[in-house]
């Protein structure tokens, strides 16, 4: 009953673990729920960081001098890795230490946020994102581990998990705000010099309160499987991003095309055969595990290209300042804040049936009002406070909102239809792999709206747009299929 996308994976896991391994010495509650706090913190920069880049895209363009495709590998360059690596570094942090892998994961995450605020091209930036999302590929998963580890008490347990998901989803929601404030105020180089000393507090903070676990039988390390997997998610999100460009026909797109259809082939065949895989693909036979896992795909989908189509349309076409874009989104935020919890209580109650269908009319509802929206505004450069520019300004806010409340139910009841009625040693393998959906999700989500407004003008935004938000409807009504399958099981 959490709306983290790493709830399933950390709680089954370790719960397997402890099952098996004898009893640490308990800790007092005031140092539980502070182990609490500071993971947490962890996790408020690893859902930061996926959202709160994508305001200042913009002002990094402007600055480096660079067009939307390096922009796209700047944002996608980190999730895709994150996503490719999630899995992994459970699995090392199961076979070195939890606290161990964290307290490297803080420093890599912070070095690469220092690297990044000092990159002087977009390459630089773009390796820089890579480091980053490698660094927070050993954050989340671990995170929630340690918390679930330190504190063996069921109800405690759950309410941990409660406070975790709410940080998830207010991290997640508030990166635009946060970052459009801090391009407005100290220029784009700020949104990656924030992390710096946030991350010194956490390494502090862990070294002091955080105590060390491991699982007492780590799986082996799955090193082919990891770099075919990698190769996969990066051939697929590479073609999506440069095909526009390069044409869908041409010979650099069929290379591609080839390239991931290998990686996965590759992979599967792989899997298949290996004692201990990196993906349980035995999984996907199941239809409610595997319509959850493109349900986690989705709902990120609509959350990423939700979020660019704005911030481009708003800042570019409608004269915006970054912290104007970012404050427009506060009503994603405030429905996503507010929903994320009830979504988990409905689903404690009643099953995962009721906020998944809520889910998908929601992100429906808002995204066909942004869709009508786009056929009825034009995109004459204006001011956020000129009267013409505010005239379409309470349908945005009204569809934000509405797809904030669709994704703030949606985590929760996807990730219980994914490792429901799973013992527990497959529960966590099945909710890492929704987490890596969900990532996968925001890498292909920022490849699809960039390759929309790639190369538009800005008063011809609006309309590039609309195939985007034709996008975010659909992934609503795949929601309801995904209710379905919740409902058969």
């Amino acid at each position: 009953m959490t709306t983290s996308p790493e709830a399933g994976t950390a709680t089954a896991a370790t719960a397997t673990s402890a099952a098996a391994a004898p009893a640490p010495p308990p800790l007092s509650a005031r140092r539980r729920w502070t182990v609490l706090a500071v993971c947490a913190l962890s996790l408020f920069l690893v859902g930061l960081d996926t959202t709160i880049v994508n305001v200042g895209l913009p002002a990094i363009g402007h600055g480096l001098g660079v067009g939307t495709r390096d922009l796209e590998w700047i944002v996608d360059a980190y999730t895709v890795v994150l996503a490719s690596l999630l899995i992994s570094a459970g699995a090392l942090a199961d076979r070195f230490g939890r606290r161990r892998v964290f307290q490297c994961g803080l420093l890599v995450f912070g070095l690469a946020s220092l690297l990044c605020a000092l990159a002087p091209s977009a390459g630089a930036l773009v390796a820089a994102r890579v480091l980053q999302g490698v660094g927070a590929s050993m954050l989340s998963p671990v995170a929630l581990a340690i918390v679930v580890n330190a504190m063996p008490d069921p109800r405690e347990r759950a309410r941990a998990i409660g406070v975790w998901a709410s940080v998830f989803g207010l991290s997640m929601a508030a990166g635009p705000v946060t970052g459009g404030a801090l391009v407005a105020a100290l220029g784009w180089r700020s949104v990656f010099w924030v992390n710096v000393p946030v991350v010194l507090v956490a390494v502090l903070l862990s070294a002091r309160f955080v105590p060390e676990s491991r699982a007492p039988r780590a799986r082996r390390p799955d090193l082919p499987g990891q770099l075919l997997l990698t190769l996969a998610v990066c051939a697929t999100v590479a073609v999506l991003i440069e095909a526009p460009r390069t044409g869908w026909g041409s010979p650099w797109a069929f290379a591609g095309y080839a390239a991931a259809a290998a990686a996965t082939a590759g992979f599967v065949l792989a899997e298949r055969d290996r004692e201990e895989p990196l993906m349980d693909l035995a999984l996907f036979r199941r239809p409610a595990f595997s319509t959850a896992a493109l349900g986690a795909v989705a709902v990120f989908v609509a959350l990423t290209v939700t979020l660019l189509l704005t911030t481009f349309q708003l800042q570019h076409a409608r004269g915006w300042t970054p912290l104007a874009a970012g404050l427009a989104s506060l009503p994603m935020a405030l429905g996503a804040t507010v929903c994320a919890p009830l979504s988990g209580l409905l689903v404690g109650r009643g099953g995962p049936r009721r906020p998944l269908l809520l889910a998908a009319w929601f992100t429906m509802a808002g995204g066909a009002l942004l869709l009508v929206r786009a056929f009825l505004v034009d995109d004459a450069p204006r001011g956020a406070g000129g009267p013409s520019g505010a005239a379409d300004l309470p349908a945005l806010l009204l569809a934000l909102l509405l797809l904030g409340v669709g994704f703030g139910f949606a985590n929760a009841p996807i990730t219980n239809t994914a490792v429901g009625g799973l013992p527990a040693d497959r529960a966590g393998v099945a909710g890492a792999i929704t987490s890596t959906a969900r990532q996968l999700g925001s890498a292909v989500g920022i490849a699809i709206a960039g390759g929309l407004v790639a190369g538009a003008a800005p008063d011809g935004l609006t309309a590039a747009s609309r195939a985007g938000w034709a996008v975010v409807t659909a992934c609503g009504l795949f929601l309801l299929l995904v209710a379905r399958a919740a409902r058969r099981r």
